[in-house]
């Protein structure tokens, strides 16, 4: 674990594609989210062991239409998450964490990638948000004290059968007694309200929207799930 400092400079070189600013319009408001440009000169100077078994693909460089919905949840219930310890889980560009810091919660934002750190930490700033401890870990393996976030918020995480386990461990050692996660998933048949429930918590569907991902405008169906003991 390392938390990744307001001193490490994003990277920039020639080599490094370039770079665009997504305005996303939630809650009333403008959020400006930087991320890289050119994702398939991303890809293309990925190491051949991140196509290995553990996919280390570059998903941090998206707004994922879960992640708009989760960010219109969190701005709408401010009140809610003032003054709460929140744990975002592979919070990527950072659009949920900062979105939780701007309504005055304490934010951590994990993510096991560096890069998807920096940027998170430099959308922060660029949206007058108070800094989360932007922090380098895997959330399938975490080193977190157990019991002390109120909230535990997540993104289209959930895609896939192997996340179940680890997620479950997670929750259950992460969340405080009275503590709830919220899930933003894509509609997928694991991540159902059935499959959600073997998780061992009480699920509630809090809505279902047609979201519009940015920039490429397809619209994505996605649930938000509550999940609480």
């Amino acid at each position: 674990m390392r938390a990744v400092s307001a001193s490490d400079p994003a990277p920039r070189d020639s080599t490094a594609p370039c770079r665009e600013l997504l305005r996303i319009p939630i809650a009333g408001r403008d959020w400006l989210i930087e991320r890289l440009a050119d994702l398939e000169t991303l890809w293309a100077g990925m190491d051949e062991h991140q196509f290995g078994a553990d996919e280390r693909l570059p998903y941090w460089a998206e707004v994922w239409p879960a992640s708009i919905l989760l960010a219109g949840q969190i701005l709408r219930s401010g009140p809610r998450l003032a003054g709460r310890t929140v744990l975002d889980l592979g919070c990527g560009l950072g659009l949920t964490a900062v979105a939780a810091s701007s309504v005055g919660a304490r934010v951590l934002g994990l993510d096991y990638e560096a890069q998807a750190l920096r940027f998170a930490r430099g959308n922060a700033a660029r949206n007058n948000a108070p800094q989360p401890l932007w922090t380098l870990m895997d959330w399938r393996r975490p080193g977190l004290k157990p019991g002390v976030f109120s909230f535990v918020l997540a993104g289209d995480i959930f895609y896939e059968q192997r996340f179940f386990d680890p997620l479950r461990r997670l929750l259950g050692e992460a969340l405080a007694g009275d503590g709830v996660a919220w899930l933003a998933e894509p509609e997928r048949s694991v991540s159902a309200p059935s499959r959600l429930a073997d998780l061992g918590f009480a699920v509630r569907l809090l809505c279902t929207e047609k979201v519009a991902a940015v920039p490429a405008g397809n619209v994505v169906t996605v649930n938000l799930f509550e999940l609480a003991r």
